[in-house]
């Protein structure tokens, strides 16, 4: 394939190590995300994948390697290129985020107040298109406690996308929901990728209601990548350490007992 033919990357991790508490989580890992694609990071719980998602907003410094979106490399700690970069982000949390005082409307509208000079009646109408683009253009006067698990996901990811950002990133976001609810968030996060041309990256451990959307799949396992392919790849594997994460198996190469560390 020529160089032209190759995908353009959104997001290039490079020979990524990174450590939390004197402890390696992570250590060369090298994932490219496509632009214009919807790739999962799929691991068991523990693997380092909110590690990984944490460098990627630049919450924590590699220890070496990078972390680049958008060929611009992602700078640790507070910096104006720092949040310059973050705006290009948007940022679906499993716990949602949601402020409790706040309407519906006003979690939406925080944003676009914080970083945009914007009419009042402008905003007021941005606010009406997401949530019209997660079905809850009703509901914008309700606040959170009066809404169901899935409806406040959905509220969650209209504000991620108030900022119309190039690059929405997905942590556990299937996390608590009941199948319909999971359902409905699932097609949700393919369908605005294609429609808005979006890029995404979605960090789960649930494959199978996650695959049928994506393009792109990385396994993460024992601190590193184990696979890295389209979904069909991904379901063909023989590798051990793929297989145990896909089938759930208890015996494998992934271990269930964690090892005491020393302290010597």
């Amino acid at each position: 394939m020529s160089a032209s033919a190759l995908p353009a990357i959104a997001v290039d991790v490079s020979a990524l190590r990174l450590v939390r508490d004197g402890q390696v989580v992570l250590d060369g890992v090298d994932i490219r995300v496509p632009k214009g694609s919807v790739t999962a990071v799929l691991g068991p719980s523990g693997s380092g994948k909110s590690t990984l998602l944490a460098a990627l907003m630049g919450e924590l410094a590699p220890a070496k390697g990078s972390v680049t979106v958008f060929d611009a490399q992602v700078p640790a700690g507070k910096t104006r290129a720092l949040l310059a970069l973050r705006k290009q982000m948007g940022v679906l949390l499993q716990g949602n985020g949601l402020l409790s005082d706040l309407t519906v409307a006003q979690n939406v509208a925080l944003p676009i107040e914080t970083h945009t000079r914007l009419p009042t009646d402008v905003i007021d109408r941005l606010v009406e298109l997401k949530l019209h683009a997660v079905g809850l253009r009703g509901l914008k006067d309700a606040f959170p406690r009066e809404l169901s698990g899935g409806q406040a996901r959905r509220v969650a990811l209209a504000r991620a996308l108030a900022l119309d950002p190039p690059l929405m990133i997905y942590d556990e976001p299937l996390t608590g929901l009941d199948p319909i609810a999971a359902g409905v968030i699932t097609e949700l996060m393919g369908r605005l990728n294609k429609t808005l041309g979006l890029t995404s990256v979605i960090v789960t451990h649930h494959v199978h209601e996650t695959l049928p959307i994506c393009d792109h799949a990385v396994v993460i396992a024992n601190g590193r990548v184990v696979f890295q392919g389209s979904p069909a790849q991904l379901n063909a594997s023989d590798d051990p350490w793929v297989r145990q994460f896909l089938d759930g198996a208890a015996d494998g190469p992934i271990a269930f007992d964690a090892q005491p560390r020393s302290y010597a």
